[in-house]
């Protein structure tokens, strides 16, 4: 165990630091903070590039996964993490769609004024 203080390292059993005597907390020790993703990068990019309504929902479900995870309720920011991720590709994949449904519906009378 580390001394807060002085951050000299002690036995894990002991009640002061050997260094410069500063009580030590009785107990197991914190548990580090567990990393989440909020993916929020891709919610705001697949907001400006694909699908703007369902980019939202995915920056709002981001939102709450980083609310959630600063606050230590890891397991909240877990599922609002996975809806992020979800409706990033939810949005993604409409962008795509109305892109190919353009380029088709584009490419249909130009090819139709070519063939003859």
């Amino acid at each position: 165990m580390y001394c807060s203080k002085c951050g000299t390292q002690n036995e894990d059993a002991a009640a002061k630091c050997v260094r410069c005597s500063e009580l030590l907390p009785r107990g197991p020790a914190p548990a580090p903070p567990v990393y989440v993703p909020s993916h929020l990068v891709w919610a705001i990019l697949c907001t400006i590039f694909c699908c703007m309504p369902f980019g939202v929902v995915a920056i709002v479900y981001a939102a709450i996964s980083m609310g959630r995870a600063s606050a230590g309720d890891y397991a909240a920011a877990s599922a609002a993490s996975r809806n992020a991720r979800t409706w990033c590709w939810v949005s993604f994949g409409t962008g795509l769609a109305w892109m190919l449904f353009w380029l088709v519906a584009m490419l249909i009378p130009v090819l139709a004024v070519a063939r003859h």
